[in-house]
Formats: structure tokens, C-alpha cells, sequence
């Protein structure tokens, strides 16, 4: 009962949130430079096909009417018709979104892979050289932006060695496998960095707490005091970081998809803003708002199971 409260809790806190996601996603769209219609109907257009389309686009209408329109079509499943691609802007986002949830989901795993065994070593032997190379290891790979990563990754695995391709996303789940592992890759490097020393950390302090060697003390097994003491409670702040994370590396596609040529959304949205298409930007924001939210709701969930103490807040 107090999971299900905790749970209706933390939707009813979406929606606020959502609206006022909606608002700003309104106003600033429309601080963008330029004039859509002009990008519709180029710089020869004459004013009457500019009108045409302004009116169209509901463009000549006050503020509060399009952002009541923008309101009351959203919260009905419609999210308008893309200026850039001339299709329904909910059937374009569905389309691409796929791609960036399999990439994320790929960076997340393979980040999990390479944090959570390191951490591990890096802790038990704090203070020594495995340690110390770890640490070394993921600072460099931390001062990196995940661009310069992936460019580096493209230039010698792609176009030199030619072990992976230079872009695309593959048919069946093997192809996308391998055509998204380099970007996967180069989004792990960077985020397992920053899960690894915060993991670390908190094992460490972990390790020390007085239950752990009240554990050691009654002669349990160190894999199970590692597994039931150390990992479920260090996990705690880690998942707090992790979900952060993820919803960096959904807003953050568009680089990795760019650098890569990856079909997703975040090479859509880039495509989206030079084309001054409102309708989709608009979607593709709103869609990023409503997936973080999921996103942080999964983790909050996540800490309720790992900490129950955290239902009652």
C-alpha cells in the first residue's frame, strides 16, 4: 500500500512539471531567429505566399491563442505536422525515437559492464595500484568530451581499421548491435567514468560501516556481505547518479547521432532547429521532457526498493 501511494505520489508530480515543460518549450521556440515561413517558401516567396502560410501554420494569431492551440492539441495526441519532413510530427518522432532509446539502452548496459567490476576492484584496493590505475585510467577518460571520444573511435575503428561501419542503424538486432557499438561505446566511456568513482566512494564508505563488520565479525561469507550489505547499499546514491545520467544521454544525443549518423532523434532535433520547424521541435522536446520524467520515476522506484525509508518522503 505504501509502494502504491509512493508511487501515485510521484506521478501526481509530473504534471505540474509537464505544463510547465510545455510553456517554456512555447516561448522559447518562438525566441528562435528566423521566420519559418521563409524556410518553408524560401527567400523569392512573395508576401501573399508568406501570409498564406503563416496562416497556415496559425503564426498570425496572438500568443495566447497558439499556446492554447499548442495545449489543447498536445494533451489530444496531437503534436501538429512537420514543416521539415510533410508528415504527422507524432508518426516522424515514432519513427526515429526507437534508435535513440536502443542507443541509450546500449550505453547504459555496456557503462554498467565497465563501472560496476572496476569499482569494485578500484574500493578493495583503495590505496594501492590497481586502485590508483583506475582511478588514472577513467580521469582521462572523464576530461574527454563524448564527442572528441566518438571522433577518435570513427577515425581509427571505422575508417582505418574498418571494424566497425561509419554510421547507419542496421535492420535486425544483430546489425544494430554492431552499427551502434561504437557510439555506445564512446557515450560509455564517459558515463562509466562518472558511475565508477561515485560507486567506488560509496563501497568504500560502505565497507567501513559498523553492520558490515558486525557481518565479519558473526563469519559470513565475504560474497554474501559483498552482495546483501555492501552492493545493496552503495548501490543507493549510485542509481540517483545513474538515473541523472540516463537523462543526460537521451537530451545528449544529438551530438553522439550526429558525429556517428545515427537516425535518431537527436539528429532530428538538429535538423529540426535549422529548419525552423516549430511543430516538431516542439515534439521532440516535449518528448525528451516526458522520458526524463519516466526515467527519474523508474529511479525513484528503483531507491524506494533499495532504501524503503525513502517511501515515506
Amino acid at each position: 500500500m505504501a509502494t502504491l501511494q509512493y508511487i501515485l505520489k510521484r506521478l501526481l508530480l509530473m504534471i505540474p512539471t509537464f505544463l510547465l515543460v510545455m510553456i517554456i518549450i512555447f516561448m522559447l521556440v518562438r525566441l528562435l531567429p528566423g521566420d519559418p515561413a521563409i524556410a518553408i517558401a524560401g527567400d523569392r516567396a512573395s508576401d501573399a505566399d508568406l501570409a498564406a502560410i503563416r496562416e497556415r501554420l496559425g503564426l498570425n494569431q496572438s500568443l495566447w491563442v497558439q499556446f492554447w492551440q499548442f495545449v489543447s492539441n498536445t494533451l489530444q495526441g496531437d503534436l501538429g505536422r512537420s514543416i521539415l519532413m510533410r508528415a504527422p510530427v507524432i508518426e516522424v518522432i515514432s519513427n526515429r525515437l526507437p534508435t535513440t532509446l536502443f542507443l541509450t539502452i546500449y550505453a547504459v548496459l555496456l557503462s554498467l559492464l565497465i563501472a560496476g567490476p572496476l569499482a569494485f576492484v578500484a574500493a578493495l584496493n583503495r590505496g594501492r595500484w590497481p586502485d590508483a590505475l583506475i582511478r588514472t585510467v577513467f580521469q582521462i577518460g572523464l576530461s574527454m568530451p563524448v564527442f572528441y571520444i566518438g571522433l577518435i573511435l570513427l577515425t581509427f575503428l571505422a575508417a582505418q581499421l574498418r571494424w566497425f561501419p561509419v554510421g547507419g542503424y542496421g535492420e535486425t538486432f544483430g546489425e544494430r548491435l554492431y552499427h551502434l557499438f561504437l557510439p555506445a561505446v564512446a557515450v560509455a566511456l564517459y558515463t562509466s567514468a562518472i558511475i565508477m568513482r561515485n560507486l567506488r566512494s560509496a563501497i568504500i564508505e560502505v565497507v567501513d560501516a559498523e553492520y558490515v563488520q558486525f557481518a565479519r565479525a558473526k563469519g559470513l561469507p565475504t560474497r554474501q556481505i559483498l552482495g546483501r550489505h555492501v552492493l545493496r547499499n552503495a548501490l543507493i546514491s549510485t542509481v540517483t547518479l545513474l538515473g541523472l545520467s540516463i537523462g543526460n544521454l537521451m537530451s545528449g544525443t544529438l551530438v553522439t547521432e550526429t558525429v556517428f549518423a545515427v537516425p535518431g532523434v537527436g539528429r532530428l532535433m538538429l535538423e529540426a532547429i535549422f529548419a525552423r520547424d516549430y511543430p516538431l521541435i516542439q515534439g521532440l522536446t516535449l518528448t525528451f521532457a516526458l522520458l526524463v520524467s519516466v526515467v527519474f520515476l523508474l529511479t525513484d522506484l528503483v531507491q524506494s526498493m533499495l532504501d524503503p525509508r525513502m517511501r515515506l518522503t
